[in-house]
């Protein structure tokens, strides 16, 4: 099957504007699939990658998504040392038949936020490192075949991206505040890049086009009352020109109603141009909740 992977960028791009300027949906991410190279801090680490470290996720939530993904995730828990643990996957390369084991180390953060049962509600991450086979020493990231590796990346990139705190645009509590507020406006994971340059061949299309750019890591949203910007790896916003906070919570349908170039069923981009649009006519909002919000320090 044609990965993105294996041919040169360029080629990459045509494909990404055959399929957009002929309005062809795959029913996955192929064409614009993300890729995961290696980075020169995993390069010089050698044995581990820290890429997707530091994150705080919320546990129920990444365990069903990794599980649903073939890999197989701790039960981290306050008792019966359940405080740490790894989630497991094994890939094999088709080309040499060689089987390439996963594991990405997961925490408890604080015991005392447990569920009912004493089950993880949040979790930390850390490393991730690849073994060859059966073998206990951890292999050098730069024997991995660059497709098998891309691939374990992009399934932690999206249980990071669903599942992390600062994807929740009604995150409310203290606990892990500081890694909200650093993550839910941060850098742009390889999801959210792929997510960047299909919103730049998308927006040129949209009825409200010319009330919207794409501003770094940003999708700038003008409507009659103010000015947007709408993350593209969190879809949360804040208002200009005093970066105020304003929390839409999507309704999880896919209200878009645009040509996406790949199947997203009410995913990240769908809730993006969703809250675009929404924006862009920001007068007509009737929602008390998000119009007080818009509101406020106006009148």
């Amino acid at each position: 099957m044609w990965h993105p992977v294996r041919h040169a960028p360029e080629a990459v791009r045509r494909w990404r504007d055959h399929l957009t300027d002929l309005e062809i949906a795959q029913p996955f991410k192929q064409a614009y699939r993300e890729l995961y190279l290696l980075t020169p801090a995993e390069e010089a680490a050698g044995d581990h990658s820290l890429r997707f470290a530091a994150h705080v996720l919320k546990y129920p939530q990444a365990k069903a998504l990794l599980i649903a993904r073939g890999w197989s995730a701790p039960a981290l828990a306050g008792w019966g040392g359940g405080e740490e643990g790894a989630a497991e996957r094994a890939y094999t390369d088709r080309e040499t038949g060689t089987v390439w084991r996963f594991t990405w180390d997961l925490h408890l953060i604080d015991l005392d936020d447990l569920d009912h049962s004493g089950r993880a509600r949040t979790s930390g991450t850390d490393r991730v490192r690849v073994h060859r086979g059966t073998g206990r020493e951890a292999a050098v990231l730069t024997e991995v075949p660059a497709l098998v590796l891309s691939e374990a990346m992009r399934d932690l990139d999206l249980a990071v991206g669903v599942a992390s705190i600062a994807a929740d645009p009604s995150w409310s509590e203290d606990a892990h505040a500081p890694y909200w507020r650093r993550t839910a406006f941060g850098e742009l994971s390889e999801n959210a890049v792929v997510r960047r340059e299909a919103l730049l061949r998308l927006a040129p299309r949209l009825r409200v086009s010319d009330r919207l750019e794409v501003q770094g890591r940003f999708l700038r949203v003008r409507g009659d009352l103010r000015t947007y910007r709408i993350h593209l790896g969190s879809a949360n916003i804040l208002m200009e020109p005093d970066d105020a906070y304003l929390c839409v919570v999507p309704s999880g349908r896919d209200e878009a109603g645009v040509f996406l170039p790949f199947e997203d069923g009410g995913g990240r981009l769908s809730v993006i141009l969703s809250k675009a649009l929404l924006l862009a006519d920001d007068a007509a909002i009737t929602d008390p909740g998000i119009a007080a919000q818009i509101r406020r320090g106006l009148e």
